[in-house]
Protein backbone atom coordinates (compact mmCIF):
# COMPACT_ATOMS: atom_id res chain seq x y z
CA UNK A 1 0.00 0.00 0.00
CA UNK A 2 2.83 2.39 0.87
CA UNK A 3 4.56 1.57 -2.43
CA UNK A 4 1.34 2.31 -4.32
CA UNK A 5 1.03 5.71 -2.64
CA UNK A 6 4.66 6.52 -3.46
CA UNK A 7 4.12 5.48 -7.08
CA UNK A 8 0.98 7.61 -7.35
CA UNK A 9 2.75 10.64 -5.85
CA UNK A 10 5.72 10.16 -8.16
CA UNK A 11 3.44 9.92 -11.19
CA UNK A 12 1.60 13.10 -10.17
CA UNK A 13 4.87 15.00 -9.73
CA UNK A 14 6.08 13.67 -13.08
CA UNK A 15 2.91 14.89 -14.82
CA UNK A 16 3.20 18.34 -13.20
CA UNK A 17 6.86 18.59 -14.20
CA UNK A 18 6.02 17.55 -17.77
CA UNK A 19 3.27 20.20 -17.99
CA UNK A 20 5.67 22.90 -16.76
CA UNK A 21 8.26 21.86 -19.34
CA UNK A 22 5.65 21.86 -22.11
CA UNK A 23 4.42 25.33 -21.07
CA UNK A 24 7.98 26.68 -21.04
CA UNK A 25 8.57 25.17 -24.48
CA UNK A 26 5.39 26.74 -25.87
CA UNK A 27 6.33 30.16 -24.53
CA UNK A 28 9.89 30.00 -25.87
CA UNK A 29 8.66 28.79 -29.29
CA UNK A 30 5.87 31.37 -29.48
CA UNK A 31 7.08 32.78 -32.80
CA UNK A 32 6.66 29.36 -34.42
CA UNK A 33 3.68 28.00 -32.50
CA UNK A 34 1.38 31.03 -32.96
CA UNK A 35 1.37 31.00 -36.80
CA UNK A 36 0.86 27.23 -36.76
CA UNK A 37 -2.10 27.41 -34.35
CA UNK A 38 -3.59 30.26 -36.37
CA UNK A 39 -3.19 28.14 -39.51
CA UNK A 40 -4.95 25.19 -37.86
CA UNK A 41 -7.75 27.50 -36.73
CA UNK A 42 -8.19 28.95 -40.23
CA UNK A 43 -7.99 25.47 -41.77
CA UNK A 44 -10.70 24.22 -39.40
CA UNK A 45 -12.97 27.07 -40.49
CA UNK A 46 -12.14 26.45 -44.17
CA UNK A 47 -12.74 22.70 -43.89
CA UNK A 48 -16.51 23.21 -43.69
CA UNK A 49 -16.89 24.92 -47.11
CA UNK A 50 -14.28 22.55 -48.58
CA UNK A 51 -16.22 19.44 -47.59
CA UNK A 52 -19.47 21.14 -48.63
CA UNK A 53 -18.09 21.73 -52.14
CA UNK A 54 -16.82 18.14 -52.33
CA UNK A 55 -20.22 16.84 -51.22
CA UNK A 56 -21.75 18.78 -54.14
CA UNK A 57 -19.59 16.79 -56.57
CA UNK A 58 -16.73 19.28 -57.02
CA UNK A 59 -13.33 17.61 -57.34
CA UNK A 60 -10.68 18.29 -54.71
CA UNK A 61 -8.28 19.93 -57.20
CA UNK A 62 -10.99 22.54 -57.89
CA UNK A 63 -12.60 22.85 -54.45
CA UNK A 64 -9.30 23.37 -52.61
CA UNK A 65 -8.05 26.32 -54.76
CA UNK A 66 -11.52 27.88 -54.56
CA UNK A 67 -11.48 27.81 -50.77
CA UNK A 68 -7.87 29.05 -50.60
CA UNK A 69 -8.63 32.00 -52.89
CA UNK A 70 -11.64 32.83 -50.71
CA UNK A 71 -9.51 32.77 -47.54
CA UNK A 72 -6.80 34.97 -49.06
CA UNK A 73 -9.41 37.44 -50.33
CA UNK A 74 -11.11 37.70 -46.94
CA UNK A 75 -7.81 38.17 -45.08
CA UNK A 76 -6.67 40.79 -47.60
CA UNK A 77 -9.93 42.73 -47.27
CA UNK A 78 -9.76 42.63 -43.45
CA UNK A 79 -6.11 43.75 -43.47
CA UNK A 80 -6.93 46.60 -45.87
CA UNK A 81 -9.86 47.79 -43.77
CA UNK A 82 -7.77 47.70 -40.61
CA UNK A 83 -4.88 49.61 -42.20
CA UNK A 84 -7.11 52.30 -43.73
CA UNK A 85 -9.13 52.78 -40.53
CA UNK A 86 -6.00 53.07 -38.38
CA UNK A 87 -4.38 55.64 -40.67
CA UNK A 88 -7.63 57.62 -40.85
CA UNK A 89 -7.85 57.63 -37.07
CA UNK A 90 -4.30 58.99 -36.80
CA UNK A 91 -5.25 61.79 -39.23
CA UNK A 92 -8.23 62.83 -37.07
CA UNK A 93 -6.41 62.53 -33.75
CA UNK A 94 -5.79 66.33 -33.44
CA UNK A 95 -9.56 66.94 -33.70
CA UNK A 96 -10.20 64.43 -30.93
CA UNK A 97 -7.58 66.07 -28.74
CA UNK A 98 -9.16 69.51 -29.20
CA UNK A 99 -12.59 68.10 -28.49
CA UNK A 100 -11.32 66.35 -25.38
CA UNK A 101 -9.72 69.55 -24.08
CA UNK A 102 -13.01 71.39 -24.61
CA UNK A 103 -14.97 68.72 -22.71
CA UNK A 104 -12.43 68.86 -19.91
CA UNK A 105 -12.80 72.63 -19.57
CA UNK A 106 -16.59 72.36 -19.56
CA UNK A 107 -16.55 69.66 -16.89
CA UNK A 108 -14.15 71.63 -14.68
CA UNK A 109 -16.29 74.78 -15.02
CA UNK A 110 -19.43 72.81 -14.13
CA UNK A 111 -17.85 71.27 -11.03
CA UNK A 112 -16.46 74.62 -9.88
CA UNK A 113 -20.03 75.89 -9.58
CA UNK A 114 -20.41 73.43 -6.71
CA UNK A 115 -16.94 74.22 -5.26
CA UNK A 116 -15.59 70.81 -6.28
CA UNK A 117 -11.92 71.11 -7.28
CA UNK A 118 -10.82 68.53 -9.85
CA UNK A 119 -7.60 67.95 -11.77
CA UNK A 120 -8.40 65.99 -14.93
CA UNK A 121 -4.89 65.94 -16.36
CA UNK A 122 -4.15 62.32 -15.45
CA UNK A 123 -7.69 61.23 -16.37
CA UNK A 124 -7.45 62.81 -19.81
CA UNK A 125 -4.04 61.26 -20.37
CA UNK A 126 -5.26 57.75 -19.54
CA UNK A 127 -8.58 58.02 -21.38
CA UNK A 128 -7.42 59.79 -24.52
CA UNK A 129 -8.48 58.30 -27.84
CA UNK A 130 -4.88 57.50 -28.69
CA UNK A 131 -4.31 55.46 -25.54
CA UNK A 132 -7.71 53.81 -25.91
CA UNK A 133 -6.86 52.72 -29.44
CA UNK A 134 -3.48 51.46 -28.29
CA UNK A 135 -5.11 49.51 -25.46
CA UNK A 136 -7.88 47.97 -27.55
CA UNK A 137 -5.90 47.39 -30.74
CA UNK A 138 -3.06 45.48 -29.04
CA UNK A 139 -4.82 42.30 -30.06
CA UNK A 140 -5.18 43.53 -33.63
CA UNK A 141 -1.54 44.53 -33.68
CA UNK A 142 -0.51 41.07 -32.49
CA UNK A 143 -2.62 39.45 -35.19
CA UNK A 144 -1.25 41.86 -37.78
CA UNK A 145 2.29 40.89 -36.82
CA UNK A 146 1.42 37.22 -37.17
CA UNK A 147 -0.31 37.82 -40.49
CA UNK A 148 2.98 39.27 -41.67
CA UNK A 149 3.93 35.62 -42.11
CA UNK A 150 0.99 35.29 -44.51
CA UNK A 151 2.94 33.06 -46.90
CA UNK A 152 3.79 30.58 -44.14
CA UNK A 153 0.21 30.59 -42.83
CA UNK A 154 -1.29 30.17 -46.31
CA UNK A 155 1.03 27.27 -47.19
CA UNK A 156 0.28 25.56 -43.87
CA UNK A 157 -3.48 25.94 -44.43
CA UNK A 158 -3.14 24.53 -47.95
CA UNK A 159 -1.21 21.47 -46.77
CA UNK A 160 -3.62 20.84 -43.87
CA UNK A 161 -6.65 21.02 -46.16
CA UNK A 162 -4.95 18.87 -48.80
CA UNK A 163 -4.29 16.17 -46.20
CA UNK A 164 -7.67 16.46 -44.48
CA UNK A 165 -9.39 13.91 -46.71
CA UNK A 166 -6.65 11.32 -46.16
CA UNK A 167 -6.66 11.49 -42.35
CA UNK A 168 -9.32 8.77 -41.84
CA UNK A 169 -7.49 6.21 -43.99
CA UNK A 170 -4.17 6.99 -42.31
CA UNK A 171 -5.71 6.63 -38.86
CA UNK A 172 -7.27 3.34 -39.90
CA UNK A 173 -3.83 2.04 -40.79
CA UNK A 174 -1.97 3.17 -37.66
CA UNK A 175 -4.57 2.57 -34.94
CA UNK A 176 -4.39 -0.74 -33.13
CA UNK A 177 -8.18 -0.93 -32.75
CA UNK A 178 -9.74 1.26 -35.49
CA UNK A 179 -13.28 -0.06 -34.89
CA UNK A 180 -13.15 1.31 -31.35
CA UNK A 181 -11.01 4.44 -31.85
CA UNK A 182 -12.23 5.81 -35.19
CA UNK A 183 -15.71 6.68 -33.85
CA UNK A 184 -14.01 8.69 -31.08
CA UNK A 185 -12.00 10.66 -33.65
CA UNK A 186 -15.14 11.13 -35.76
CA UNK A 187 -17.05 12.45 -32.75
CA UNK A 188 -14.20 14.80 -31.86
CA UNK A 189 -13.96 16.14 -35.44
CA UNK A 190 -17.72 16.63 -35.75
CA UNK A 191 -18.04 18.49 -32.44
CA UNK A 192 -14.95 20.61 -33.12
CA UNK A 193 -16.13 21.66 -36.58
CA UNK A 194 -19.57 22.41 -35.17
CA UNK A 195 -18.17 24.57 -32.40
CA UNK A 196 -15.84 26.52 -34.72
CA UNK A 197 -18.58 27.02 -37.31
CA UNK A 198 -21.11 28.29 -34.76
CA UNK A 199 -18.63 30.51 -32.91
CA UNK A 200 -17.30 32.00 -36.13
CA UNK A 201 -20.81 32.66 -37.47
CA UNK A 202 -21.89 34.34 -34.21
CA UNK A 203 -18.69 36.43 -34.16
CA UNK A 204 -19.21 37.58 -37.75
CA UNK A 205 -22.83 38.43 -36.94
CA UNK A 206 -21.71 40.39 -33.87
CA UNK A 207 -19.17 42.35 -35.92
CA UNK A 208 -21.75 43.18 -38.62
CA UNK A 209 -24.37 44.34 -36.10
CA UNK A 210 -21.82 46.46 -34.18
CA UNK A 211 -20.67 48.07 -37.43
CA UNK A 212 -24.25 48.91 -38.47
CA UNK A 213 -25.15 50.31 -35.04
CA UNK A 214 -22.05 52.49 -34.81
CA UNK A 215 -22.60 53.71 -38.37
CA UNK A 216 -26.20 54.63 -37.50
CA UNK A 217 -24.99 56.50 -34.40
CA UNK A 218 -22.40 58.31 -36.58
CA UNK A 219 -19.42 57.10 -34.54
CA UNK A 220 -16.19 57.29 -36.53
CA UNK A 221 -14.54 54.13 -37.90
CA UNK A 222 -17.43 51.68 -37.40
CA UNK A 223 -15.64 49.07 -39.54
CA UNK A 224 -12.63 49.12 -37.23
CA UNK A 225 -14.73 48.64 -34.10
CA UNK A 226 -16.86 45.99 -35.82
CA UNK A 227 -13.73 44.06 -36.74
CA UNK A 228 -12.48 44.38 -33.17
CA UNK A 229 -15.83 43.16 -31.81
CA UNK A 230 -15.78 40.18 -34.22
CA UNK A 231 -12.31 39.07 -33.16
CA UNK A 232 -12.81 39.64 -29.43
CA UNK A 233 -16.12 37.77 -29.50
CA UNK A 234 -14.04 34.59 -29.35
CA UNK A 235 -13.23 35.69 -25.79
CA UNK A 236 -16.50 35.42 -23.82
CA UNK A 237 -17.54 38.25 -21.46
CA UNK A 238 -14.12 39.89 -21.17
CA UNK A 239 -13.73 40.27 -24.93
CA UNK A 240 -17.02 42.13 -25.31
CA UNK A 241 -16.03 44.56 -22.54
CA UNK A 242 -12.65 45.26 -24.15
CA UNK A 243 -14.30 45.73 -27.55
CA UNK A 244 -16.79 48.26 -26.14
CA UNK A 245 -14.22 50.54 -24.43
CA UNK A 246 -12.74 52.35 -27.49
CA UNK A 247 -16.01 53.21 -29.30
CA UNK A 248 -17.62 54.41 -26.06
CA UNK A 249 -14.67 56.71 -25.30
CA UNK A 250 -14.56 57.86 -28.92
CA UNK A 251 -18.31 58.63 -28.82
CA UNK A 252 -17.78 60.79 -25.73
CA UNK A 253 -15.04 62.78 -27.45
CA UNK A 254 -16.57 62.94 -30.90
CA UNK A 255 -20.29 63.49 -30.18
CA UNK A 256 -21.18 63.56 -26.49
CA UNK A 257 -22.19 61.58 -23.40
CA UNK A 258 -25.68 60.78 -24.72
CA UNK A 259 -24.32 59.00 -27.79
CA UNK A 260 -21.69 57.27 -25.65
CA UNK A 261 -24.48 55.93 -23.43
CA UNK A 262 -26.32 54.69 -26.52
CA UNK A 263 -23.15 52.95 -27.72
CA UNK A 264 -22.63 51.28 -24.34
CA UNK A 265 -26.28 50.18 -24.21
CA UNK A 266 -26.03 48.83 -27.77
CA UNK A 267 -22.96 46.76 -26.95
CA UNK A 268 -24.66 45.41 -23.85
CA UNK A 269 -27.81 44.48 -25.77
CA UNK A 270 -25.90 42.93 -28.70
CA UNK A 271 -23.75 40.76 -26.46
CA UNK A 272 -26.72 39.75 -24.30
CA UNK A 273 -28.66 38.58 -27.37
CA UNK A 274 -25.71 36.92 -29.11
CA UNK A 275 -24.12 35.42 -26.01
CA UNK A 276 -27.21 34.36 -24.05
CA UNK A 277 -29.80 33.60 -26.74
CA UNK A 278 -28.36 32.99 -30.22
CA UNK A 279 -25.16 31.14 -29.36
CA UNK A 280 -26.58 28.78 -26.67
CA UNK A 281 -29.54 27.98 -28.93
CA UNK A 282 -27.30 26.55 -31.65
CA UNK A 283 -24.34 25.42 -29.59
CA UNK A 284 -26.07 23.81 -26.63
CA UNK A 285 -24.70 23.18 -23.15
CA UNK A 286 -22.53 20.26 -24.27
CA UNK A 287 -20.16 22.63 -26.08
CA UNK A 288 -19.88 25.15 -23.26
CA UNK A 289 -17.22 25.97 -20.68
CA UNK A 290 -17.54 27.14 -17.12
CA UNK A 291 -16.87 30.81 -16.46
CA UNK A 292 -13.87 30.00 -14.26
CA UNK A 293 -12.33 27.80 -16.97
CA UNK A 294 -12.85 30.56 -19.56
CA UNK A 295 -11.06 33.10 -17.36
CA UNK A 296 -8.19 30.76 -16.47
CA UNK A 297 -7.74 29.70 -20.10
CA UNK A 298 -7.67 33.37 -21.12
CA UNK A 299 -4.91 34.09 -18.61
CA UNK A 300 -2.94 30.93 -19.41
CA UNK A 301 -3.02 31.09 -23.22
CA UNK A 302 -2.57 34.86 -23.19
CA UNK A 303 0.57 34.44 -21.09
CA UNK A 304 1.89 31.62 -23.27
CA UNK A 305 1.05 32.94 -26.73
CA UNK A 306 0.31 36.65 -26.37
CA UNK A 307 -2.71 38.44 -27.92
CA UNK A 308 -3.35 35.66 -30.44
CA UNK A 309 -3.37 33.19 -27.55
CA UNK A 310 -6.11 35.27 -25.90
CA UNK A 311 -8.19 35.10 -29.07
CA UNK A 312 -7.67 31.36 -29.43
CA UNK A 313 -7.91 30.59 -25.69
CA UNK A 314 -11.49 29.34 -25.81
CA UNK A 315 -11.11 27.37 -29.09
CA UNK A 316 -7.95 25.74 -27.74
CA UNK A 317 -9.59 24.84 -24.44
CA UNK A 318 -12.69 23.63 -26.28
CA UNK A 319 -10.46 21.39 -28.41
CA UNK A 320 -9.05 19.78 -25.28
CA UNK A 321 -12.55 19.45 -23.75
CA UNK A 322 -14.05 17.83 -26.86
CA UNK A 323 -11.07 15.47 -27.18
CA UNK A 324 -11.45 14.36 -23.54
CA UNK A 325 -15.21 14.12 -23.95
CA UNK A 326 -14.80 11.69 -26.84
CA UNK A 327 -12.69 9.36 -24.69
CA UNK A 328 -14.67 7.57 -21.94
CA UNK A 329 -11.57 7.46 -19.71
CA UNK A 330 -11.27 11.27 -19.62
CA UNK A 331 -14.95 12.22 -19.96
CA UNK A 332 -15.07 13.20 -16.29
CA UNK A 333 -12.44 15.92 -16.87
CA UNK A 334 -14.52 17.31 -19.75
CA UNK A 335 -17.53 17.38 -17.42
CA UNK A 336 -15.56 19.42 -14.86
CA UNK A 337 -14.57 21.90 -17.58
CA UNK A 338 -18.20 22.37 -18.63
CA UNK A 339 -20.69 24.94 -17.36
CA UNK A 340 -22.44 24.59 -14.04
CA UNK A 341 -25.46 22.31 -13.94
CA UNK A 342 -28.86 24.00 -13.72
CA UNK A 343 -30.72 24.02 -10.46
CA UNK A 344 -31.56 20.41 -9.50
CA UNK A 345 -35.31 20.93 -9.76
CA UNK A 346 -35.84 17.24 -10.50
CA UNK A 347 -33.92 16.07 -7.48
CA UNK A 348 -36.92 15.97 -5.13
CA UNK A 349 -38.84 13.89 -7.66
CA UNK A 350 -35.99 11.45 -8.12
CA UNK A 351 -35.79 10.65 -4.39
CA UNK A 352 -39.26 9.11 -4.07
CA UNK A 353 -38.68 7.17 -7.26
CA UNK A 354 -35.60 5.58 -5.74
CA UNK A 355 -37.55 4.78 -2.58
CA UNK A 356 -40.20 2.98 -4.60
CA UNK A 357 -37.72 0.71 -6.36
CA UNK A 358 -37.05 -1.74 -3.49
CA UNK A 359 -40.75 -2.73 -3.06
CA UNK A 360 -41.01 -3.36 -6.83
CA UNK A 361 -37.84 -5.41 -6.77
CA UNK A 362 -39.05 -7.43 -3.74
CA UNK A 363 -42.37 -8.18 -5.35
Amino acid sequence: MADDKKTSTANSLLIIAALIIIAAGLKSAQALIVPFLLSVFIATIAATPLFWLRARGLKNNIALPTVIVGIITILAVLAGLLASSTSAFAAKLPFYQERLALLQAQLVAFLQQFDIPLDLTSVVTNLSPGSALTFASSTLAGIGAVLGDSLLITLTVVFILAEATSFPSKLRQVLSNPQRDLPLFAQFTTNMNRYIAIKTSVSIGTGIVVTIVLWALKVDFPLLWGLLAMLLNFIPTIGSIIAAVPPVLLAIVQIGPATAGAVAASFFLINMVMGNIVEPRFMGRSLGLSTLVVFLSLVLWGWLLGPVGMLLSVPLTMTAKIAMEANPDTAWIAYLLGPADPEPAVAPDSAPASDEQPPEASS
